[in-house]
């Protein structure tokens, strides 16, 4: 059975949780480099982040993608090895993935602004994401997770990549800030519009990751439902980050969220994931959730 036709089944799915702060705990940091080129230099520590997330029940994992556009590899001189790193990212995840979860390659903001708030244009955009999205496909992966978007304009030149040269299931998810007047991204879009406009524009599941605890995101779901007959995804953070003792720490315990993810569902979440500071046992519990319904 294909993803897209889980996506239409009706099951709630279960993807994963962080990847950052689980390969922190293993030693890479953000400050360490180019995240993409663990993919050939050190395949074998996001394996292990792969399979953990596997074994602890996911239906759905990434690959280590979010920063492979051209654009973000450029900071790091390694734009010439879009293909190469991204279909390897793909690779590892499929490798711990066997027949038991699908895998999506992820998508990331790419830093950059279209004109005319900055200098890329809508081709460039599009034609930065089909170097990714193809990559995707030749590693096998099962669809595509366009995410920690705030841009309608960058995530649709994304989506339209991904349906311009594959046949895979895209999902799309932003990433909104709650204010005086309520939710929406840095770039002012709100879970409403989103909803309705990345539905128009094709989406196959559209929803929200990042920037808030699962509270929030059963706020934003409950905003989002009434706007899309798509299956909705959401991936909490494991509450908002505090700095403690000069770290940061997600303060939300797997058995807290586990807790709220039986209210996260009914509101409407279809696919349901941990963000920044989810754990394995996160995903463990948030199993457990689903499998008792």
């Amino acid at each position: 059975m294909t993803l897209k036709e889980r996506l239409a089944g009706g099951r709630v799915l279960l993807s994963d949780g962080a990847w950052g702060t689980e390969l922190a705990k293993k030693g890479f940091s953000a400050g360490d480099g180019c995240p993409e080129l663990l993919n050939v230099e050190n395949p074998e520590i996001l394996l292990e982040v792969a399979q953990s997330y596997v074994d602890a029940g996911s239906d759905i994992i990434l690959a280590n993608t979010f920063g492979g556009s051209p654009f973000k590899l450029a900071k790091y001189g390694v734009d010439d090895r879009v293909e190469e790193l991204n279909e390897a990212a793909v690779r590892i995840s499929k490798r711990a993935a066997g027949d038991t979860a699908f895998v999506l390659g992820s998508i990331g903001p790419t830093g950059e602004f279209l004109a005319p708030l900055g200098t890329v244009t809508e081709e460039e955009m599009t034609a930065a994401f089909a170097r990714q999205v193809k990559a995707f496909a030749a590693g096998g992966a099962d669809g595509i997770l366009v995410e920690t978007m705030t841009d309608l304009g960058e995530i649709t030149c994304a989506l339209r990549a991904a349906k311009d040269n594959t046949n895979l299931p895209v999902i799309c998810s932003m990433t909104f800030d709650k204010g005086l007047k309520g939710f929406a991204t840095m770039m002012g879009v709100k879970p409403a519009d989103a909803a309705r406009e990345l539905t128009a524009a094709g989406a196959d599941a559209v929803g929200s990751n990042c920037g808030n605890g699962i509270d929030n995101i059963i706020d934003i779901a409950a905003i989002m439902r009434p706007e899309t007959d798509l299956p909705l995804w959401f991936k909490p953070n494991a509450g908002m980050p505090q700095l403690i003792n000069g770290a940061t720490v997600y303060g939300e315990t797997p058995s807290a969220m586990a807790e709220k993810a039986s209210v996260l569902i009914t509101t409407g979440a279809n696919i349901i994931g941990g963000c920044c500071g989810t754990t394995p046992e996160h995903i463990r519990l948030m199993r457990k959730v689903i499998d008792n319904l």
